[in-house]
């Protein structure tokens, strides 16, 4: 990993009101400032115990997300029993299958709503700055996300490019067969895949990374200890475990590096997006086929290219990427009551 240039950090005063100063500030935070993985200790509420409420109430709200979701499909299928047996389908193998719009919305669905979940629990549990949760500067980086976005759908299509000019992969994709509602499908990747992306983003490297520096300071622990469950959440080959891995790496790297989730976010769409569209125009599902030497050497130029060239970007114009927070000021000393008076001077 390239040692990263000194960048100017985001001043934001902390109050000194009693509901929302702490106490004790740890030394990073009126220094060189909090990188991603410790901006909990800028929120309302950043005791070692929050991270783990977080993750409590995100589960308990995710929950109930999913059973409102689960009692609307029951209704569907009380009026469909053809609805019934492809919810079975998909309980027993949980494949996309791109044909079929409604289970496409289903499973996706189901990972978009982790996003609300956690973002309400932060909420309640952190208190206000919930905008922490995505940069340094207290909110999404609208202008930066999409540089970095234009700067990945750029090489990706070079990439892709390349790739047809190489023999195909041995490793071939099982198709499903003519698509009649390819265009309803491709409606709904274009809509869903970016918010399914983006929540696997502020679960993966949001949630975690913070959650990981809120009780080890050094960067390294945020970015890698969420790596294997990231690679435990996706059934692929052992060739694709590691394309996911490296994936993981490098998104958690940019985020610390950048201060925000917005560099990984752009990767993450643009590759699923790929991904996706692949398998729509091919016939297949995106997480079923084996993952070949083109498919990984795909995978592994796109996100190490991506990281040079916003590695790039940031030495061209530094991000501010930390967040120095002001110490609330000391109360004013209480007279002491009953001390002697000093006699006039004669």
């Amino acid at each position: 990993m390239t040692t990263p240039a000194p960048l100017t950090p985001s001043p934001l005063p902390m109050s000194a009101s009693p509901t929302t100063a702490s106490p004790g500030l740890p030394t990073d935070s009126t220094g060189p400032g909090l990188a991603f993985h410790r901006l909990v200790f800028a929120r309302k509420r950043s005791g070692w115990w929050t991270p783990l409420a977080v993750a409590g109430l995100g589960i308990v709200l995710y929950a109930v997300m999913l059973a409102v979701l689960m009692a609307f499909t029951i209704v569907i299928a009380l009026t469909d029993p053809v609805f019934l047996d492809r919810m079975m389908t998909v309980a027993r193998n949980p494949a996309f299958d791109l044909s079929d719009p409604v289970m496409l919305v289903v499973l996706l669905g189901t990972i978009v709503l982790m996003w609300p979940a956690y973002l309400l629990a932060s909420l309640i549990v952190n208190g206000k700055r919930v905008g922490l949760i995505s940069s340094a500067a207290g909110r999404l980086r609208w202008g930066w996300m999409l540089r970095c976005g234009l700067v990945a759908v750029a090489l990706s299509v070079v990439l892709t490019g390349l790739s047809l000019l190489l023999p195909a992969d041995g490793a071939e994709a099982t198709a499903s067969g003519p698509n009649p509602l390819w265009a309803v499908s491709l409606v709904l990747i274009i809509l869903l895949v970016p918010l399914q992306s983006a929540a696997e983003e502020y679960i993966f490297r949001g949630f975690l990374m913070q959650a990981i520096g809120r009780w080890l300071r050094h960067p390294a622990f945020a970015i890698l200890l969420p790596v294997p469950l990231f690679v435990m959440g996706h059934l692929y080959d052992l060739l694709g475990q590691i394309g996911v891995g490296l994936f993981a790496v490098a998104a958690g790297w940019l985020t610390w590096r950048t201060g925000g989730l917005e560099a990984a976010i752009a990767l993450h769409v643009v590759n699923n997006l790929t991904g996706f569209l692949a398998s729509l125009a091919a016939g297949s599902d995106p997480t079923a086929s084996e993952t070949g030497p083109v498919s990984f050497l795909w995978s592994f130029l796109l996100v190490g290219g991506y990281v040079a060239l916003v590695e790039g970007m940031l030495r061209r114009r530094p991000l501010p990427r930390t967040l120095v927070l002001t110490p609330p000021a000391p109360a004013p000393a209480a007279p002491v009551w009953g001390a002697p008076v000093p006699p006039p001077a004669p």
